[in-house]
C-alpha cells in the first residue's frame, strides 16, 4: 500500500473545499479521497486499485453527520450512519422497514457496525476484472468489457452494457424504490438529487457509477414517509457474509407500487412492466406471482448468469408478498 497523508474533516463543506477540481471521484489517479467508515476504500488501497496522496477522514466529523430524526413528513439520515444504526432504529423501522431489512442484510454484523450510508451508496463495483490489476477494462479506460464473454455468472441481464457490471449498493434499491432525495454539498453551494438521477449507465459514462462532481460530497439522505408497505429480499449463493445474486424492494406508495431490483444491473433497476399490472391494487399471492413473471421483461442474460431469470422471479413475487404480510413458502 502506497504511503499517504491522513486529515480528519468535521463537515461536508470542509472535506468539499479539500477535494481537488480537476480530477473525478472515480479517477484512479485522483491525489484525494474521503474516507467514512473506509470498507470498500481499504480494499482498493490494499489492491493499489487507487493510490492517493491524501485520505480525508469524514470520521471526524461523526457527532454531527451520524442521526436519524423525524421532520414532519421526512426521514432525515445523515451521511455517516452505518448499515446496523440504520437497520435498528425505530423511526426507519416502522415508516421503511423495507430499507431497514436491506442495512440488516448486508455484509456481516462487523462491517455493519462500521459501513456507512454514504459509503454504501458510493462503492465502486465489485466484478473481478475491474478489482484485478491484470484486466484493463472498460471501467478502467481500456477497450473491452471482459465480463461480457468472460466469467459472466453475478453480472448484468439488464442495461445490454457496454459494461456489465452491478451495482453493489443493497440501500441503493429501496432508496430508489421511493425515490429518496440526496442533499449533496461542493464548494459552489447545495443541491438536492432524487435517488432515480443519482446512479449512471455506462452508456452514459462507462468511467463513473453516479453523478457526483470533483468536489461533491454527500450530506444528507431525505426519505418520504408515506409508504404505506415495504420489504426487501435477497437471495445469496450462501447465507453468512455474501454479495446478492438478486435483490428486489416492494413499496406500495401514494401513486402505486414500485419494484427495484439489485445485483441484476449496473444501476437499480426499476421494473416497469411489474408495477403496471400491480398498480394499486391490493395484495394476494395469485397478484404477486402474475407480477412476478413480468419482472424478467427485456432481459438479456450472459452466457453462466441466466439462472437470474428465475431468481428474479422468486425474489420480486416474495418481496411483494412480504410487504404485504402474506405467507410465501414457494
Amino acid at each position: 500500500m502506497k504511503a499517504f497523508e491522513y486529515v480528519d474533516v468535521k463537515t461536508p463543506e470542509s472535506a468539499a473545499a479539500a477535494l481537488p477540481a480537476d480530477a473525478s471521484m472515480n479517477e484512479p489517479r485522483r491525489s484525494v479521497y474521503l474516507k467514512a467508515g473506509g470498507i470498500d476504500l481499504i480494499d482498493m488501497l490494499k489492491e493499489r486499485d487507487i493510490e492517493p496522496n491524501r485520505l480525508l477522514n469524514l470520521k471526524a466529523g461523526e457527532a454531527d453527520l451520524r442521526y436519524i430524526r423525524l421532520d414532519g413528513d421526512t426521514i432525515r439520515i445523515g451521511p455517516l450512519v452505518t448499515l446496523h444504526q440504520l437497520s435498528a432504529d425505530p423511526i426507519v423501522v416502522e415508516h421503511f422497514p423495507g430499507l431497514a431489512q436491506a442495512a440488516g442484510e448486508a455484509a456481516t454484523p462487523q462491517i455493519r457496525n462500521v459501513a456507512t450510508v454514504g459509503g454504501n451508496l458510493c462503492q465502486r463495483p465489485r466484478c473481478w476484472y475491474f478489482r484485478a490489476a491484470e484486466f484493463n477494462c472498460l471501467k478502467k479506460g481500456g477497450d473491452i468489457c471482459f465480463a461480457k464473454e468472460g466469467e459472466n455468472q453475478y453480472h448484468a441481464v439488464f442495461g445490454d452494457g457496454p459494461s456489465y457490471i452491478v451495482h453493489p449498493s443493497n440501500l441503493a434499491v429501496p432508496l430508489t424504490a421511493v425515490d429518496a432525495e440526496i442533499e449533496v454539498r461542493n464548494p459552489e453551494g447545495t443541491r438536492v438529487i432524487r435517488t432515480s438521477e443519482f446512479f449512471v449507465m455506462p452508456d452514459e459514462n462507462v468511467m463513473v457509477e453516479n453523478v457526483l462532481g470533483p468536489t461533491d460530497v454527500i450530506a444528507e439522505l431525505r426519505i418520504p414517509t408515506g409508504i404505506k408497505q415495504s420489504s426487501y429480499y435477497e437471495v445469496r449463493e450462501k447465507q453468512s457474509y455474501d454479495w446478492p445474486l438478486v435483490a428486489a424492494t416492494a413499496a406500495l406508495t401514494s401513486e402505486g407500487w414500485r419494484v427495484v431490483m439489485g445485483a441484476v444491473a449496473p444501476v437499480p433497476w426499476r421494473a416497469s412492466e411489474t408495477e403496471e399490472i400491480l398498480g394499486s391494487k391490493p395484495m394476494t399471492a395469485e397478484l404477486a406471482a402474475e407480477a412476478a413473471e413480468a419482472a424478467v421483461a427485456g432481459a438479456k442474460p450472459l452466457r453462466y448468469n441466466r439462472y437470474k431469470l428465475d431468481l428474479i422471479k422468486v425474489v420480486v413475487r416474495r418481496a411483494l408478498t412480504r410487504a404485504a404480510g402474506l405467507e410465501d413458502y414457494a
